[in-house]
């Protein structure tokens, strides 16, 4: 008797459907479904971005974020290109706070109902961040995000193909950099298997503990047959001032050094720990930005590798 009756219930609830979690109009290009049984569907790449830059690493905390959107400025500088940047941190984004747009308003729609990028610092930049409600006597950023996958899956498909990179001259991007979130979940999951991804960056600090995560990160874009361009040590050393001579302050890098050599991955990067670099990101505007006196023989160091990143991320997308 209990049985039928629970049926019964099942049976009268609606089902639940998420066809568009952001609530957006849908634009004139569908994009791809998740895989069903049967295999995989097709990559294809990000409509209006002429390369793809992912910025990944399987640990949180490690400055992924910082290193990103440092990136995306360093490559549009030093290849005098439209470079952007798109968060896909769905429950913890940064670049909002990052770029300085925290405050801004929500993002206009085009006439096909896709979502146009804001500005600053000469990037457009899209983030879950920007579509958040905003609860009276509540920021955005105060707002979380509490969903399943499914939820997740759509919420990023929707980031991947419905947003209008195109400028007022209708001008693609060259390249765009992805910021994706620490872990191997549904994001980089979908990411890499719907999208033509033209380069990976791996970052991660000297410690242990954070490399057993990055591992696990490579591992997985290996799976999904995504290009791991290199790896950035990040917060490699500090620079005391005064001094010129490197202080490990997390610990040698060896164990870096040991995962880099048995995945093959080049080490494009090392960058010291800057307490600027810190306050720059909290106040909106990136370092790459910043003055190079004020930080001395670290903060001198920390641009310099950037700009040669950039040049290296250049020459890999060809």
């Amino acid at each position: 008797m209990m049985s039928v009756t629970l049926r019964r219930r099942f049976h009268v609830f609606p089902s639940l459907r998420h066809e568009n979690p952001l609530g957006l109009p849908r634009t004139r290009t569908k994009p791809p479904e998740m895989p069903r049984r049967g295999g995989l569907p097709q990559k294809r790449p990000i409509p209006n971005v002429k390369k793809t830059v992912v910025v990944a690493s399987g640990k949180g905390g490690v400055g992924k974020s910082t290193v990103a959107v440092n990136l995306a400025l360093a490559m549009a500088k030093s290849g005098s290109k439209r470079v952007g940047i798109l968060d896909l941190d769905i429950f913890g984004p940064s670049i909002p706070t990052l770029m300085g747009l925290n405050h801004r308003e929500e993002p206009e729609l085009t006439n096909n109902g896709a979502l146009v990028p804001l500005m600053n610092h000469g990037i457009p930049c899209m983030s879950m961040g920007f579509l958040m409600p905003r609860k009276e006597g509540m920021e955005g950023e105060d707002v979380a995000i509490v969903w399943r996958g499914l939820m997740v899956q759509k919420a990023t498909q929707q980031l991947l193909f419905d947003v209008d990179w195109r400028d007022s001259s209708g001008s693609e991007l060259d390249a765009l950099v992805i910021d994706m979130p620490p872990g191997t979940g549904d994001v980089p999951l979908t990411l890499g298997q719907l999208v033509n991804v033209d380069g990976a960056i791996i970052v991660s600090t000297p410690q242990d503990v954070a490399l057993a995560d990055v591992q696990k990160g490579i591992a997985m874009f290996r799976k999904v047959s995504m290009p791991i361009t290199g790896m950035v040590l990040n917060q490699g050393y500090l620079i005391p001032p005064g001094s010129t001579i490197p202080f490990r302050l997390f610990g040698t890098a060896d164990g870096y050094r040991r995962l880099a050599d048995r995945a093959g991955i080049p080490t494009l990067a090392e960058l010291p720990l800057v307490p600027g670099v810190s306050a720059s990101g909290d106040r909106g505007v990136p370092y790459a930005l910043w003055n190079k006196q004020e930080d001395g023989v670290a903060g001198a160091q920390w641009l310099e590798s950037m700009e040669n990143l950039a040049k290296r991320m250049w020459e890999a997308l060809g």
